[in-house]
């Protein structure tokens, strides 16, 4: 064992060292085991639920010599990344109770003797360590910005949002599996951050399992050429909740998708819950296995629609409160009509025009907006005008680009004069009346009616809003 220093320091072990427990070690006194369970319970409160979760529950202590209070971690990267951003705090946090306390040790642990709970058994805490250590090394870490509480419900997502709150709030499996989908940075892997949380909020005991296809592919890989393909079975079939995000990366991946389909069926006869998000509805994911596609369809299958206006100006006044800026109603709603592409992208513009504004000290207004974004605002509507998109709506639907601008009001005709409007107001910087002057001469309240149907028809028809979205991708490129 190193000796005490001469300051009070926090240190790790190299990262080519990892801690064997079945050698004689130097077991902390009653008083050092009280000061660390009293430390330990602290902890959730001194930094917060998310991180608690992530990465300080699994600290356990495990010898005490000499000054130095030594505590495991089941992995090296909890190991580095709690000895960096943690730990001085938590020897602060030691020192205020035990003042011979005057280092801190952490150290990655195989197998542990010494708990915060002294009544469980060595063999059975070794155990627990173990498969704790497994399933950090293997699932995909959580987001804690990706909350039920910070997920903002519109008509696009309204469907998926209760799906995934049924999931956590019954007591039992109410439809296996649950299958989101819907295109890029519309929100699924928040909502499906959102779940993995609240379930290990309101039933800690239950082992929840998120990770993306790829690293499920990635591990069943590594499995076959290690020879320890039955250890790989065992647990992933232990798990009480399984989340596989972005399940299209396995098209084509037969020896994968062989075993994802065992893992599907063992878990669901043992009445334990999946969760699946793709880019597609399972009908539509191609290079994949007939069974499986058939299986991911079992249950309920969710969609996330394009974005409406008032989605996107919910989701940025949402997060302008959560940054606590002075944002005027006027940018948010700029942002929220010309950002449509996705989530993603919008939440970026918000937070490149907050940057801005505090490096250069000045407030942010309508028109420094429009100077921070400009490059963004010109990908948006190059080479996008309303006859471009006029052409391309009565193409899409085959109709005559006259049709456009007639008088005509028959419902095959009107339907799509109404989507061009619409896309005319999204991806272009005119006003109402110059939309309505390009459609014959029409009035800006038949532009804005035009707008609302279409957004009121996209929240309640999926495949019109794919219909609207194709056309949408078709104009941006």
């Amino acid at each position: 064992m190193p000796k005490a220093g001469t300051e009070n320091t926090v240190s790790t072990k190299s990262s080519s060292e990892v801690v064997d427990y079945s050698a004689e070690t130097l077991a902390p006194s009653k008083e050092v085991m009280s000061v660390w369970k009293s430390v330990y319970k602290e902890l959730r409160g001194e930094f917060g639920e998310a991180v608690f979760r992530s990465w300080l529950k699994p600290l356990t202590l495990q010898a005490c010599y000499h000054g130095t209070l030594e505590v495991s971690v089941p992995t090296r990267f909890m190991k580095d990344w709690i000895g960096t951003h943690y730990a001085k705090r938590i020897l602060e946090m030691c020192m205020e109770k035990d003042a011979g306390i005057k280092r801190l040790e952490i150290v990655v642990v195989q197998g542990a003797i010494f708990s915060d709970d002294d009544q469980k058994e060595p063999e059975k805490k070794a155990n627990e360590n173990k498969a704790k250590a497994d399933q950090f090394e293997i699932a995909s870490p959580l987001d804690e910005r990706f909350t039920f509480n910070s997920f903002v419900v519109g008509k696009p997502n309204a469907l998926a949002h209760a799906a995934a709150r049924r999931v956590v709030e019954s007591t039992s499996v109410p439809f296996n599996p649950l299958f989101i989908y819907g295109g890029v940075g519309l929100g699924k892997t928040h909502l499906m951050h959102a779940i993995a949380w609240a379930i290990g909020d309101q039933a800690p005991e239950k082992q929840v399992m998120y990770l993306s296809a790829e690293k499920f592919m990635y591990q069943f890989v590594k499995a076959l050429r290690n020879n320890d393909t039955m250890a790989f079975k065992e647990f992933f079939r232990s798990v009480d909740v399984l989340m596989i995000d972005d399940i299209q990366f396995i098209a084509g991946k037969e020896s994968t998708q062989e075993e994802f389909f065992h893992t599907f069926n063992a878990l669901v006869d043992q009445n334990k819950q999946i969760i699946i998000s793709a880019d597609k509805a399972p009908s539509d994911l191609t290079g994949l296995d007939e069974r499986l596609r058939s299986r991911l369809a079992w249950g309920l299958v969710a969609d996330i629609q394009p974005s409406t206006y008032d989605l996107r100006f919910g989701i940025v006044q949402a997060k302008r409160d959560q940054l606590q800026v002075d944002i005027p109603d006027s940018v948010l709603e700029f942002l929220a009509l010309k950002v449509t592409s996705n989530i993603r992208e919008l939440e970026g513009a918000l937070n490149r025009i907050v940057a801005h504004a505090e490096v250069s000290k000045n407030p942010i207004t309508l028109e420094s907006t429009q100077e921070v974004l400009q490059d963004l605002l010109r990908s948006h509507d190059r080479r996008i005008t309303i006859d471009e998109i006029q052409r391309k709506v009565a193409e899409h639907y085959n109709i005559r680009l006259s049709d456009m601008h007639s008088a005509r009001r028959a419902r095959q005709v009107a339907r799509p004069r109404q989507v061009a409007m619409y896309l005319a107001k999204q991806l272009t910087a005119r006003s109402l009346p110059e939309i309505g002057r390009k459609f014959g001469g029409r009035d800006h309240t038949t532009v804005m009616h035009a707008v609302r149907k279409i957004e009121e028809l996209t929240g309640e028809d999926a495949s019109f809003a794919q219909d609207v979205e194709v056309i949408r991708r078709a104009l941006t490129g």
